[in-house]
């Protein structure tokens, strides 16, 4: 006790004021998501297990209703960082903006038909109803009419009922049998197969189909360049942090009965189905090959897409690609 004393007397002698060491406020990156999207999934996990406080990030989740609106929220500066896909980035980037891409999924959606329907493969689609999820351009609709065309010699955009909807729309369409298939997002397809639908046709089917590689994804992290060349330590924190949130999606079926209320999925059966197309997505490799693959399939799609997908661009434009990205 003594010396205890001694040492606090000669330290208030000294002048010398002592205040508590505080950490460091870690980096804050706020995330433009879907409330029931898979992006929702993978932060639930990051922040469930502290994978963000271990990289030494803090994650803002900012909800939206519509894909749309995320970019929206980009592009206005309320959020860092969106799920998109690198078509939207290419064109963006072409038309002067600073957008980037990380790989997220290549998860992208399947070519479906209720039980009873005639449709069992691709050339059953001439004549019949078909739903498609999203607008005239989406790129599954798109990779399906290139492959329909080389693979078949028909075009699903002439020779079907085609009509476009929402995804959730479709779904129930095809429930009450007012369709004969569906080209639908993946966790719309992955409910359809848990009531007993046939998959005609994976749309990473007809990528390889048209030789294109298996390892395109589809979706990514985007953010700016600008932003990313100011926040390396953390954008590589974010990165890490989602990256120990996909190997725990990968491996343990327990965190996703922990996931379920936030999948949207309505029992087992379904949440079972959005594991395994989950899991199938989570892309392998993202390296020269890959986004060599990337740049082959962009023309593929610019052919059949147009202006109205891509604009003036005719390849890829350069920096579409976080080069710094690893998986």
């Amino acid at each position: 006790m003594m010396i205890a004393r001694r040492a606090l007397l000669l330290v208030a002698a000294s002048g010398i004021v002592t205040t508590p060491i505080r950490a460091a406020t870690p980096p804050v990156v706020r995330v433009g998501l879907l409330r029931l999207g898979t992006v929702s999934w993978e932060v639930d996990v990051i922040r469930r297990h502290g994978f963000d406080a271990e990289a030494g990030v803090a994650i803002e989740p900012v909800q939206f209703a519509t894909s749309q609106a995320t970019q929206t929220a980009l592009q206005a500066g309320r959020v860092d960082m969106v799920v998109s896909d690198w078509l939207w980035v290419s064109r963006q980037r072409g038309e002067g903006a600073d957008w980037t891409f990380v790989p997220f999924s290549s998860a992208t959606g399947a070519l479906v038909a209720p039980a009873s329907s005639p449709v069992r493969e691709l050339p059953d689609l001439k004549g019949r109803r078909l739903g498609i999820a999203g607008s005239p351009i989406d790129k599954s609709w798109l990779i399906l009419r290139a492959y329909a065309k080389e693979r078949y010699g028909f075009d699903p955009d002439e020779a079907t009922q085609k009509s476009f909807g929402a995804p959730s729309l479709l779904l129930e369409e095809a429930k009450l049998g007012r369709l004969d298939a569906m080209l639908n997002f993946w966790p719309f397809a992955a409910k359809a197969e848990a009531i007993g639908m046939r998959t005609i046709l994976p749309v990473e089917d007809a990528v390889r189909g048209l030789g294109i590689g298996p390892g395109v994804p589809f979706i990514g992290y985007v953010f700016s360049q600008a932003w990313a060349e100011r926040n390396r330590a953390a954008l590589a924190g974010f990165l890490a942090a989602a990256r120990q949130a996909r190997g725990v999606l990968a491996t343990s079926d327990a965190e996703w009965q922990t996931l379920m209320p936030l999948t949207g999925a309505a029992n087992q059966a379904e949440l079972d189905h959005l594991r395994a197309h989950y899991r199938a997505g989570i892309p392998k490799e993202w390296g020269p090959a890959e986004q060599q693959d990337a740049a082959r399939l962009y023309q593929v799609l610019a052919k059949i897409g147009g202006p109205a997908l891509v604009g003036a661009a005719t390849t890829i434009a350069p920096g579409t690609f976080w080069p710094a990205a690893s998986l």
